[in-house]
């Protein structure tokens, strides 16, 4: 056996573009979208709100995701800000652990025109997709913002550099 000084699964020509997004860091949203038929959800941190007389949500989504697809057929979607009690369930959405019966039977969630929405969530949004165009080797969404709900955050759920932490207000 030999012992090496590096991490034995480093990549030994890590990709540029992956580190400094991961660097760039923000609050974790999750993405739901779906009806009877079927519904999906996404964990997203590469968004952006843009104001005006009718805001704007910008999302990057993979474009071969379960959510892509749905959201796609429905043209509507709800965005929840996640908090630090949710790690689990952006694990889970994000399809990086395991989920007995599928992710949406690990929170109470609600049926809405829009998709389902987590319960527990105090800050979420109603959207319309605008447009959905591939940039790079994502999707760009832009959604109008329909309806939005703002309410106290206690301990957000923030993704930097491959791990969650939060903010103790």
């Amino acid at each position: 056996m030999t012992i090496h000084s590096t991490h034995p699964f480093a990549d030994p020509d890590p990709d540029p573009v992956r580190r400094l997004r991961g660097r760039l860091g923000g609050a974790v949203s999750l993405w739901t979208a779906g009806d009877d038929r079927s519904r999906a959800g996404l964990t997203v941190t590469s968004l952006m709100l843009a104001g005006g007389e009718s805001p704007r949500l910008l999302a990057l989504v993979d474009p071969d995701s379960d959510f892509a697809n749905v959201v796609e057929r429905t043209g509507t979607a709800v965005v929840q800000l996640l908090s630090w009690q949710h790690r689990d369930l952006a694990e889970a959405f994000a399809g990086t652990s395991p989920a007995p019966g599928g992710p949406f039977r690990m929170a109470p969630f609600v049926d809405t025109s829009y998709g389902p929405r987590l319960t527990e969530a105090t800050a979420w949004a109603l959207v319309s997709v605008e447009s959905s165009v591939e940039v790079g080797w994502s999707l760009l969404l832009t959604c109008v913002v329909d309806d939005l709900i703002v309410g106290d955050e206690d301990r957000p759920l923030l993704h930097r550099r491959g791990r969650y932490s939060t903010i103790d207000r």
